[in-house]
């Protein structure tokens, strides 16, 4: 008997689902069954009519739709996004009724009126991801609608969904769906404002690509010690490393008016630098050149791009001795190599590659032991394995990164990285006021050095400053816009907002953290503290034990270790761990 044949189609699946229903229900199930069904009524379902969509199933918080085109699908989801983003203006946060949305276009099985297959579990699987309010989307639609759609798009990764065998590629449109004209696009800077592109590998050999990466970073660091400019760090614009960009986008993104971009050429002893400065807004080439030279003279080289590009900007500053070159010490070039590897190593965010950059931190240090910077890289490789991947290790760790980044300040007392280092920890043993101190002496040295923002905000968080904290963990994160390790930041922010007794404002960035990153684990704990203060105790729960589940033998003592000055607020921070049900003792 012949086998009947499967239908099947191209198309474009919605998922989306109210974000914490369960709880929204707990507290006012007839209440929020209204909103719900006004929200459906006067916003959803008259969106998804004029887009032309057909609803396949609902359930009580969700809904799963298709349409037969991806560029409706998009436009529709971000309608009712914004819309729903102006009528939770007026209303408590705790009562918001917000919508979590993913978008996928797939291949898949028709049975009736039902679909199934891997297009529409994909969907659901960037639903899930996706934070209140916000759209999750696969690269196969954001390659659909990007030249369509004026949306801005942020890059999350490959992400591991479950039950899809291969990784996938996500893509966010955030809260309001900012387009060009949006009033929610970065502001310009009131000074020159600038992102360099990580420079393309010219040299055909994949080895080579740490080595234009690390030229690049260099150029970063240089343009960031010119107080006049305001310079995009480095990990928003590694963001965009191997991906056709339009310049504009990238400048709509960052909040820039100028974008640096370039290629490395090395063969052999020799090297070639292309550049080109860019006015985002006109796409006029303000100033472009090629540099040769013998790759010893690699430091040179960066020299005279970064003094034309400043020349080219008009910026009227005296570029003294000291201020284009941070190297006081010229480094050897493999050294240089070693620790560039090692920095962007840690930024992979992996037990392995942490492991990889300390021994690269190791092996500069056999090379050179008299320079300052190879102690530094030693030290925050060991702070960052202690902060993720080793828990109980940590103090140890610690210990240990607080040496060498004392040594590295004794040989060098000039280098904003070592100072950050030993900021960091000062902050994990106890000691915010040094931490402090050297935070604010990184931000003379360098007053671009966005990573110096976040870890002063946590320093002024522990001595009872939260407001600053999260005016300095802002500017550290409108200095580096699309930093995949935003997640660190996100939950600075919400700690500080526990300490002030935000709840609220807690739970929203604890939220943003955990999206980004899943497994890290303060997001969590910030995440069920907050619940648990507004007696949200299913909700503390799940955060809880998420928490539990990679750090096990967490316990309310290990948090008592936390140097937060003022009294009350340490105590208030404790009840907090205590109400969200984290045991006193291991």
């Amino acid at each position: 008997m012949e086998q009947e044949r499967v239908e099947r189609k191209l198309t474009t699946i919605v998922a989306a689902d109210v974000a914490a229903y369960s709880r929204l229900m707990n507290a006012d199930e007839e209440g929020t069954l209204a909103r719900l069904k006004a929200h459906r009524r006067e916003v959803v379902d008259a969106k998804i009519a004029e887009y032309r969509g057909r609803i396949i199933k609902t359930t009580g918080d969700g809904l799963l739709i298709e349409f037969s085109s991806v560029v409706d699908a998009v436009r529709c989801a971000n309608d009712v996004q914004n819309a729903m983003h102006e009528r939770n203006l007026d209303v408590p946060i705790e009562r918001r009724i917000e919508f979590r949305v993913g978008i996928n276009i797939g291949d898949v099985i028709v049975d009736g009126d039902d679909i199934y297959g891997d297009g529409v579990n994909v969907a659901a699987r960037l639903e899930a991801l996706a934070t209140p309010g916000s759209i999750w989307i696969s690269q196969g639609v954001r390659d659909q609608v990007i030249d369509k759609l004026e949306l801005s798009f942020s890059d999350m990764g490959e992400q591991r969904l479950k039950n899809i065998p291969r990784p996938l590629r996500a893509y966010r449109i955030s809260v309001g769906a900012p387009t060009l004209q949006s009033s929610s696009a970065l502001a310009l800077p009131d000074k020159p404002s600038i992102a360099v592109l990580p420079f393309v590998n010219m040299s055909g050999d994949p080895e080579q690509e740490f080595f234009a990466d690390g030229v690049t970073e260099d150029l970063i660091t240089q343009l960031s010690h010119v107080h006049e400019l305001f310079v995009i760090a480095r990990n928003s614009t590694f963001t965009y490393k191997g991906k056709a960009v339009d310049v504009r986008q990238v400048a709509r993104e960052l909040g820039v008016r100028y974008v640096l971009e370039g290629s490395v050429r090395r063969g052999g002893d020799r090297i070639r630098v292309t550049a080109q400065l860019i006015e985002a807004e006109t796409g006029r080439h303000v100033w472009a050149d090629k540099f040769d030279g013998a790759l010893a003279d690699i430091f040179d080289l960066q020299d005279e791009v970064t003094a034309k590009i400043v020349a080219a900007l008009q910026v009227r500053v005296t570029l003294h001795e000291g201020v284009l070159s941070d190297r006081r010490q010229r480094q050897k070039l493999d050294v240089w190599d070693c620790l560039n590897r090692s920095r962007m190593l840690i930024a992979r965010f992996t037990k392995e590659s942490t492991d990889m950059a300390l021994a690269l931190a190791e092996q500069a240090i056999e090379l050179d032991p008299g320079n300052a910077r190879t102690y530094q890289a030693k030290a925050f490789a060991l702070l960052h394995k202690g902060d993720l991947y080793s828990q109980s290790a940590a103090p140890t760790l610690y210990a240990e990164a607080l040496h060498l980044a004392e040594k590295s300040l004794i040989m060098d007392d000039s280098d904003e990285w070592t100072h950050w280092t030993y900021a960091i920890a000062c902050n994990v043993t106890g000691d915010p006021d040094r931490a402090l101190m050297s935070c604010r002496r990184a931000l003379e040295i360098n007053p671009n050095f966005a990573l110096a923002y976040g870890s002063l905000g946590t320093a002024l968080t522990y001595l009872g400053e939260p407001k600053e904290a999260i005016e300095a963990s802002s500017k550290s994160l409108r200095l580096d816009p699309q930093n995949p390790a935003a997640f660190f930041r996100y939950g600075e922010i919400a700690f500080a907002h526990l300490v002030l007794r935000h709840y609220e404002h807690c739970i929203l960035w604890a939220t943003k953290a955990v999206q980004i990153k899943q497994d890290f684990p303060t997001g969590h704990i910030y995440l069920a503290c907050g619940h648990a203060q507004l007696g949200h105790h299913e909700d503390a729960a799940k955060a809880l034990a998420s928490y539990l589940r990679i750090v096990p033998n967490a316990s309310v003592a290990i948090f008592n270790r936390r140097p937060l000055r003022k009294k009350e607020d340490r105590e208030h921070f404790l009840e907090s761990l205590r109400l969200a049900g984290l045991p006193e003792t291991a």
